[in-house]
């Protein structure tokens, strides 16, 4: 089956590659094009040289770059490049992946405004085509290591950081200024029209991705898990009793889940453009002149209008349980005060908690059970790994991150009482 070289973007009406080949094909002067058109440099100016060209790999979407360039006249236009596709035509998950990149398209076209209130990378060309299931992001790309910005963090090993609190420190700023300006009216009806928001859109209810007997199959898998390797499961969360408790529990969000999300969806004070996964692996960050942690922000693929609980919960799902007990309710009253000094409504604590409680239940039970599996399919003897640690785990990204989402998960279930929050949840 023959498929385009170039499709036209549906944000920007432009025509760009298609795929990665046809992007180096095209040399400085498709380049130049999609810049000139995009107005990040002037008509009379061009991409003079392709310095350094390497593909690299990580993630769930298509082919990504990293480009050096050099312009005929320096107009400030960054020169170290990111680029990166939707995944290639008979790729067989490309119908899966595809379209998480038109949000981030949207989110980086709509982040060249000026004003706008987060760091990010500088937007160089972005757009998708519905149509072909087809997208390319060129941004700026951060030097990490150098120049005052702090090596990339990686997800799930919080424990290899001195101190990780400056880090949710600035994440949790981030989701406040951004949901701010937006509640601010700062963006005026731009987002309503790129983001909008439909309490009652199904896709909104229903976010579990499987049905009683498939719950309950996981659920065994999970028992069956804490008793072969309770080591992975520290902190007394592999005790039977803990885990039946827990099973009642989850069994009651699959079928409350609808009326969950319908009050979350009612909390219109905290509905606001957020990013759902701000945890510190998809940002940057460096001390200001004061010492003050900052950080840009990166990876938009989620982004929504949303309650503010759920991005609150993606920044810290992934950070260590005995670091969210002690600095939890210092980072939601963060969060809340950031929210309300930046023009965002002033949300009450009590009822943000309780929300809180109610979006771990949710977005847990949806994403995080799958550990067991996951690990088992890569690890079959994982019975015999010391601890999360272990570098035999510590190697293996998809497993390790999934069993310290599952800890997080349990953990805040437990310490939160969120059984309970559920069992007394009514519509």
């Amino acid at each position: 089956m023959r498929h385009p070289t170039h499709v036209t973007g549906d944000h920007t009406g432009i025509a760009f590659p298609v795929s990665y080949g046809v992007l180096e094909a095209g040399g400085t002067s498709g380049l130049t094009a999609l810049f000139r058109q995009m107005g990040v440099i002037g008509p009379d100016n061009a991409v003079s040289e392709i310095l350094h060209w390497k593909e690299f790999f990580g993630g769930g979407m298509g082919r990504k770059i990293a480009i050096d360039v050099a312009y005929g006249r320096d107009e400030g236009a960054p020169t170290r490049l990111f680029a990166k596709f939707t995944r290639e035509f008979g790729d067989p998950l490309r119908e899966l992946f595809s379209p998480v990149m038109d949000p981030e398209v949207r989110f980086a076209l709509l982040s060249r405004r000026t004003g706008f209130p987060l760091k990010v990378p500088r937007c160089m060309f972005g757009d998708y085509n519905a149509e072909y299931k087809t997208g390319l992001l060129i941004t700026e790309r951060i030097p990490y290591g150098s120049e005052g910005i702090e090596p990339p963090l990686e997800k799930c090993v919080d424990y290899e950081l001195a101190d990780p609190l400056p880090y949710y420190e600035a994440q949790t700023r981030a989701i406040a200024a951004l949901a701010a300006y937006h509640r601010a009216g700062h963006f005026g009806g731009e987002i309503e029209r790129e983001f909008p928001f439909n309490p009652d859109d199904e896709a909104l209810l229903k976010l579990i991705p499987f049905d009683l007997d498939e719950l309950q199959a996981k659920l065994v898998k999970l028992r069956d898990f804490a008793a072969r390797a309770p080591q992975l499961l520290p902190g007394g969360l592999a005790d039977p009793a803990f885990l039946e408790d827990f099973a009642q529990g989850v069994m009651q969000v699959l079928a409350k889940e609808r009326a969950i999300w319908r009050h979350l969806h009612g909390r219109r004070d905290a509905i606001a453009l957020v990013h759902w996964n701000m945890n510190p692996d998809n940002g940057w960050f460096w001390r200001d002149e004061q010492g003050v942690m900052q950080s840009g922000q990166l990876d938009w693929g989620g982004v929504a209008q949303a309650n503010l609980a759920q991005s609150y919960y993606g920044m810290v799902c992934a950070g260590e349980a005995d670091f969210l007990a002690r600095h939890d309710a210092d980072l939601q009253a963060l969060l809340l005060s950031e929210y309300a000094r930046l023009g965002g409504p002033q949300l009450n604590a009590a009822e943000f908690d309780a929300d809180l409680k109610l979006a771990i239940a949710v977005i847990g039970t949806a994403w995080m059970l799958d550990a067991p599996a996951l690990l088992e399919a890569e690890l079959p003897d994982y019975g015999n790994l010391t601890d999360r640690t272990d570098p035999r785990l510590r190697v293996l990204f998809l497993p390790r991150a999934q069993l310290q989402l599952l800890n997080v998960f349990l953990s805040e279930w437990r310490r939160k009482n969120i059984g309970e929050a559920v069992r007394q949840f009514s519509a």
